[in-house]
């Protein structure tokens, strides 16, 4: 049994802890059911149901949403295509979201499946370390699909800044030279 102010009271008859609560003008809740013997507290039931629902509200708030994102090619899509393509899945891993790519395979396309999977390699090799392969490529019918996740988080670097220092010890450029040749 534990107090309204948080105070060991020890083990007691279930009567005689709702006869205290009642004094106290508060409920009895039994706060840890699983151990023996069973552990209440003394306490504004309402407030305690408030402050819970607060805290699972916040720890809803706080946590990372991933969605799944998906970009389809074909076994004949071209080189611009796929840079562009490529763009879009790093912009989908860098926002935190998981990205399918899937290649789709028309009519008798599908008997040329290690077309497919050369596909898959490229764009593995252009996203590089922003993904990590979660599912490797496997063949649903006549959809060859893999998952990628987002990759470690890379610092950006920052750039030297051009120094303001205008001393009369400056280089010439290429046209002062030509000019003075």
């Amino acid at each position: 049994m534990i107090g309204a102010d948080g105070a060991q009271l020890g083990v007691m008859e279930t009567r005689k802890a709702i006869e205290l609560a009642m004094a106290a003008g508060l409920d009895l809740a039994e706060v840890s059911p699983n151990s023996v013997p069973p552990v209440c507290k003394i306490l504004d039931y309402g407030k305690f149901k408030y402050q819970a629902k607060k805290k699972a509200k916040t720890a809803k708030k706080n946590q990372a949403v991933t969605t799944l994102k998906e970009v389809q090619f074909r076994p004949q899509t071209d080189t611009h295509d796929i840079d562009f393509k490529v763009k879009h899945i790093l912009r989908f891993l860098e926002e935190g979201n998981k990205v399918k790519v899937s290649c789709r395979f028309r009519g008798r396309e599908a008997a040329h499946a290690d077309l497919g999977y050369a596909l898959i390699k490229q764009i593995i090799d252009m996203v590089g370390p922003s993904g990590i392969v979660e599912a490797n490529p496997k063949m649903e019918g006549k959809i060859l699909s893999m998952t990628f996740g987002p990759g470690a988080k890379t610092a950006k670097k920052p750039e030297p800044k051009a120094s303001p220092d205008k001393s009369g010890d400056e280089t010439p450029t290429k046209s002062q030279e030509v000019e003075e040749a």
